[in-house]
């Protein structure tokens, strides 16, 4: 189990230990705290956050921002995986592609899974995971296919 669910598992049920979370996981990358995250689900395969409708996401239209978006995808998809793959893996965010549905208003909510199970490997390999967005009233307005490489950790 990475150290990042285990984080989570130790956090998640205390009283504020989910606004905790995301706080630290923004201390270890900090530009993900521009769109101040809140975890939601955190396990092997599934990866859910929330982000709050607020003037600092928002574009000169007032919908939230296109790369906010982004990042929520980049995040949750980031995140996801760290908890799923196995402890002799490792992975890097390779490409990403996006659709916006429509526009983007209200609180974000973002689900990561992936597109087939993991598999360790000798070799590296990449790895699709797919994100959707959805509004308050549960429209998705946003999608993102993320390509993860997942290879071998170097011995030391």
């Amino acid at each position: 189990m990475s150290a990042a669910l285990k984080l989570w598992h130790r956090l998640s049920g205390l009283p504020a230990g989910r606004w905790l979370y995301g706080r630290l996981i923004c201390l270890k990358a900090p530009y993900f705290a521009t769109i101040a995250p809140r975890f939601v689900v955190l396990e092997a395969g599934r990866c859910e956050i929330v982000i709050r409708d607020r003037r600092r996401v928002h574009n000169h239209v007032g919908t939230v921002h296109a790369i906010a978006l982004c990042n929520l995808a980049e995040l949750g998809a980031g995140m996801m995986v760290e908890a799923t793959i196995p402890a002799g893996m490792r992975w890097i965010p390779k490409g990403m592609t996006v659709e916006y549905l429509a526009k983007a208003r209200g609180s974000m909510h973002a689900t990561a899974l992936p597109e087939h199970p993991v598999v360790e490997s000798a070799n590296g390999y990449a790895w699709p995971v797919t994100v959707t967005v959805r509004d308050d009233a549960g429209t998705e307005v946003f999608r993102a296919r993320i390509e993860m490489w997942l290879s071998p950790r170097r011995r030391k």
